[in-house]
């Protein structure tokens, strides 16, 4: 079996397929990311790590699938380093306090530690555009909050304009209507 294959097995026995997300479950949800950011020419890394993005929990969708503090290394295993740092880095992230200004302090606070991490160009592209392929999935897929979030990312977009990958950015600006 592949990593891939592997982590959605992780999940599926971690009952992600069990806990409702926006067009279904968090399992499809996860997938629908991972899909959309292979479409979109993001690495294996990074494809791995939107097939994850919700293991730790976010600042927006409290439920987890592991506990931050005693099962990074089960996550890490199988996925590798580098691809767990996103995970955890998009889950811990502080939204209020990160998310806005971002293009300016390049910095993401933990909201689990309360510390803040500055980000390299490499770091921030992968974080804003697994941000904005997560967010567009929500939008595309849960009507409700899409009323709320579709102005939202009207405005947060054009901030991120420096940060992300012009494919994220295209399709960003397709979906919302930039």
């Amino acid at each position: 079996m592949s990593t891939f294959e592997d982590l959605g097995s992780l999940l599926l026995v971690r009952g992600a397929d069990e806990i409702d997300h926006a067009g279904g479950s968090l399992y499809v949800h996860l997938h629908r990311v991972a899909k959309r950011l292979g479409s979109l020419g993001a690495s294996d890394t990074l494809v791995l790590a939107g097939l994850a993005h919700a293991a730790y929990g976010t600042d927006g969708f409290p439920t987890h699938l592991f506990d931050w503090q005693t099962e990074r290394p089960v996550l890490e295993s199988v996925i590798g380093t580098d691809a767990e740092a996103i995970v955890y880095r998009y889950g811990a992230c502080d939204r209020e306090t990160t998310w806005r200004d971002l293009a300016e302090h390049r910095t993401v606070t933990d909201r689990f530690t309360g510390t803040s991490e500055e980000l390299g160009a490499a770091e921030l592209r992968d974080f804003v555009d697994l941000t904005i392929v997560n967010e567009l999935d929500v939008l595309d897929n849960d009507a409700k909050r899409a009323v709320k979030l579709r102005p939202f990312l009207q405005e947060q977009l054009p901030r991120w304009q420096s940060l992300a990958s012009p494919a994220v950015l295209t399709e960003a600006g397709r979906i919302v209507g930039l």
